[in-house]
């Protein structure tokens, strides 16, 4: 029980995030049916006849196992540390002690068990205290003059505060004024609360955006929702998300032989794994319901109807785009579960200390940017078949978009090669990396398998850049479309 605990704490913890998210946009709902209820039964029924629908259910089941994990997971200390959220941070106060001075007050709150780090710089000598009376004759900390005294986990100083403080209290014995900087920085007892909150509005965001693309292109968003709900209906898609969860699966128990380093390898093979499915299910989709359609004459239907051509493909685009988050959120899921288990059985045969959650969950944060990296390559794949489909059938629509699978991860490795003086090398290195999508931004599984974090800035450009891209493609396949004779 107490194994279960480690390595399942992390997943509950993200799953109270989203479902406070849900319950957040049932909140929303309930207000918005106060004021205008149409509009809010209009927003029910988008949910009900969407992908949304899918998307809720598996946040739903996280929600119940979440739920019937609480009692072995101690949920208080997660209550309070949320309820502390506000009451930390950064403290920067500049306070001008006078000559003489003792005891000179200085109002600042922070309890010392959350404490990360300070530094104390004054002009003169000075004693600082959480007590009155004490100066220079039992200090908590002497600071030099001119010298910045400054504390951390890491250093070899001892802390100093060991209980609550309300006031800092200065004694200067100087016969000049002294004006002295204090710098405290304090975040709560389980610091892994902040990832809950951002779960939460991660789903927010996620349902709020869906239902903004719904309201900004209507008749796209039908044509996405017939295009979605009928690929999420294949074979196909059930399949593949049989075999990723199978192979996430196994992966905890397949042995890599790399000495205690077993983990790293799972992160490589999930995410590759989670990111190639995902890519074979965006192109079989644009092919069948791009493609097919249009051979079909199904297509035609379709226009007929008071429906632009720049509407049915931006309809057709989101409808691949929303099957493929379902899969990356169920596969997902069941990818930090796996990996979160991996730490705990990949310390027990390997001997090693038992781990503590808090292992667990940094393991499993570490993963998720590379999932969001992984989805951005699937979406930016799905733009350039979609593209492809307008023209060619199925089969020349897999070769090109394999073709340019390969060539995107290559073309930094050619590029390098262009520094030599083959003229031809160089050419073609420069084409490839300005026409084809530079496919290597987004494989950082090293990075992410390793104890490197992706900072924010670094998804930032990377979704602005698969959005840019998505959007040539897309621009791409009007152009294509426009004079596609149908009839």
């Amino acid at each position: 029980m107490s194994n279960l605990s480690v390595w399942l704490k992390p997943i509950w913890l993200l799953s109270i995030g989203t479902s406070a998210g849900l319950l957040l946009l049932v909140a929303l709902c309930c207000i918005l049916y106060l004021f205008n209820r149409r509009a809010a039964l209009s927003v029910v029924t988008t949910v009900k006849e969407t992908i949304l629908l899918p998307v809720t259910y598996t946040l739903a089941t996280l929600g119940i196992l979440a739920l019937l994990a609480t009692p072995t997971m101690n949920p208080s200390e997660v209550f309070d540390s949320l309820r502390r959220v506000g009451s930390v941070g950064k403290i920067e106060e500049i306070v001008n002690v006078p000559a003489g001075a003792k005891d000179h007050p200085l109002n600042i709150s922070f309890r010392a068990d959350e404490l990360q780090s300070y530094s104390v710089e004054s002009e003169q000598d000075i004693a600082v205290n959480a007590e009155k009376g004490k100066g220079y004759v039992e200090p908590l900390l002497q600071v030099e003059g001119s010298e910045l005294f400054q504390w951390s986990p890491g250093s070899n100083l001892p802390r100093g505060f060991e209980e609550d403080v309300e006031t800092l209290y200065f004694t200067n014995d100087s016969d000049l004024d002294s004006k002295v900087t204090v710098i405290f920085t304090s975040d709560v007892e389980m610091p892994e609360v902040h990832y809950l909150m951002t779960a939460a509005l991660s789903v927010v965001a996620l349902y709020l955006g869906y239902l903004l693309i719904n309201f900004l292109a209507p008749k796209a968003s039908i044509i996405a929702a017939a295009t979605s709900k009928e690929a999420i209906s294949q074979p196909l898609f059930l399949l593949l998300t049989g075999i990723g969860i199978a192979a996430l699966v196994l992966y905890v128990f397949v042995p890599y032989n790399t000495f205690g380093e077993d983990v790293k390898m799972l992160k490589t093979s999930g995410m590759t794994t989670i990111k190639v499915l995902a890519i074979i299910m965006a192109l079989w989709t644009a092919s069948v319901s791009v493609a097919d359609e249009i051979e079909g004459r199904t297509a035609l239907t379709v226009l007929s109807k008071p429906v632009s051509r720049r509407s049915f493909i931006l309809g057709k685009f989101l409808g691949i785009v929303w099957p493929i988050l379902l899969m990356f959120l169920i596969l997902g899921a069941v990818f930090l579960l796996t990996v979160s288990f991996k730490v705990v059985y990949d310390a027990r045969e390997s001997a090693k200390e038992a781990p503590m959650w808090q292992d667990c969950f940094a393991e499993v944060v570490r993963i998720v940017p590379g999932l969001i990296l992984a989805f951005f390559e699937a979406v930016v794949m799905a733009a350039i078949s979609v593209a492809i489909s307008t023209r060619l059938p199925m089969l020349p629509n897999l070769i090109i978009c394999g073709s340019i699978y390969v060539l995107g991860h290559l073309a930094p490795l050619i590029v390098k090669s262009s520094m030599g003086e083959i003229v031809y090398v160089k050419f073609i290195g420069r084409l490839i990396s300005v026409i084809l999508p530079v496919l290597d931004h987004y494989e950082i599984e090293g990075a992410i398998a390793g104890s490197s974090s992706v900072p924010m800035e670094y998804l930032l450009m990377a979704g602005f850049y698969s959005l840019l891209y998505c959007a040539a493609a897309m621009l791409l396949a009007l152009i294509f479309f426009e004079d596609r004779d149908l009839a």
